[in-house]
């Protein structure tokens, strides 16, 4: 039996995006981000309720500031208590999982999709799509690009402007352009909140 376009894509195989089916999909996605992008800023509980219908899987406590992106919505999930600051874009063509607590800056783009490098099959309409798996925990600073394949382990911070091309271990700091690891957390990041300034948890 022959697969669908549709059918490939969650499969991570190489597929035609330019069927009806994933079309209307699209379509469908854009209508609704629409709304949501647009909503007065007052009906939180009716944005939210876009995203929940819109998204594969969500939980009570989740806040994305418009606006935002998806192509399809279906295949992202997100865990318990999620923020996303203004602009955040997520081509979920391969499923999106997002752990638990999880924060992301603004102008954070998560990628699944990719185009073939040869540019005869490029220029034919062939794409792929890869899944991304976000840890528990996990703070992604503000313009950042996360690749297809790209698994963040929990508790990691990704740096402001990293582009992820590779896995990055769970319970480090890790930025740039290819994105690495630069050091593990440690109990330092209990007594410093940014550079030589440490927390006074007294006078909060």
């Amino acid at each position: 039996m022959t697969k669908s376009s549709k059918e490939k894509m969650i499969a991570g195989e190489p597929y035609m995006a330019s069927g009806d089916e994933l079309f209307k999909e699209r379509q469908h996605a854009k209508v609704e981000l629409q709304k949501f992008n647009n909503m007065d800023p007052t009906k939180i509980k009716a944005r939210n309720q876009i995203i929940k219908n819109l998204f594969g899987k969500t939980t009570t406590r989740l806040y994305i500031e418009p606006p935002f992106y998806c192509d399809y919505g279906y295949n992202i999930e997100v865990g318990d208590n999620f923020y996303s600051n203004y602009n955040l874009t997520i081509l979920d063509c391969a499923k999106v999982k997002i752990g638990d607590n999880v924060m992301i800056a603004p102008n954070v783009s998560i990628f699944t999709a990719g185009h073939p490098v040869d540019p005869i099959l490029r220029v034919e309409g062939w794409e792929y799509a890869q899944p991304i798996e976000i840890g528990d925990n996990v703070w992604i600073g503000g313009n950042t690009v996360i690749n297809p394949g790209v698994k963040i382990g929990a508790n990691t911070v990704i740096g402001s402007g990293s582009v992820v091309t590779k896995d990055i271990p769970e319970n480090v700091v890790a930025a740039g352009n290819p994105c690495k690891v630069i050091r593990e957390i440690n109990i330092r990041d209990k007594v410093y909140y940014f550079r030589d300034l440490k927390y006074n948890f007294e006078e909060a």
